[in-house]
């Protein structure tokens, strides 16, 4: 309960300069770190960003990608979630290709979370369960379980392309592995 952490979708660039200038939350929120993304896969859904739009830009397997997931989960099933969910955060936070992963919560019953990832690759390999360790199906077994009876009511998630990193978050910048490097490409 220490952080905040706001999602949310801009007209543009401009628009969400302008909040972060000329309004009292944007000049707080401005003051900590924050990265600009472009939508290019969606999988799932979540009403409030139905709006939101794929763009035709993809990542390669090799570039950095910033996956975002975002659920309602129902009530009678918190304790099957949390006993699923919990080896998958795990996973994803220990796993040596996440170079950021982060869950939050706003009571009652919706979660998300957040992660960036050296390569596409690397994530896609996890969500998948590849990989040496006796543990890299926690995630794979954790979507069929889903499949099997679901803990959502509403689910998605939303993986990104990075534009652009502001700030510092907990004392460490450039966060995005090889950011300018991959928006020259």
């Amino acid at each position: 309960m220490r952080h905040l952490a706001v999602f949310a979708a801009w007209e543009n660039e401009q628009a969400l300069d302008d909040f972060l200038t000329n309004s009292q939350l944007g000049n707080t929120l401005s003051a900590g770190w924050h990265v600009r993304l472009e939508l290019i896969r969606r999988w799932g859904q979540f009403s409030e960003f139905d709006d939101l739009q794929v763009s035709d830009n993809k990542a390669e397997n090799d570039q950095p990608v910033v996956a975002v997931t975002l659920a309602r989960l129902k009530l009678p099933q918190l304790f099957r979630f949390i006993r699923w969910g919990r080896p998958v955060e795990r996973q994803v936070r220990d796993h040596p290709a996440a170079k950021l992963a982060l869950a939050s919560m706003r009571p009652l019953g919706t979660f998300s979370t957040f992660s960036i990832w050296r390569s596409q690759r690397e994530m896609a390999e996890m969500v998948h369960g590849k990989g040496a360790s006796a543990e890299n199906d926690q995630h794979a077994r954790a979507m069929t379980e889903r499949e099997r009876k679901d803990f959502h009511y509403q689910f998605t998630t939303l993986r990104f392309r990075a534009l652009a990193e502001y700030g510092e978050w907990l004392g460490q910048s450039s966060i995005v592995p090889n950011l300018a490097k991959n928006l020259n490409s």
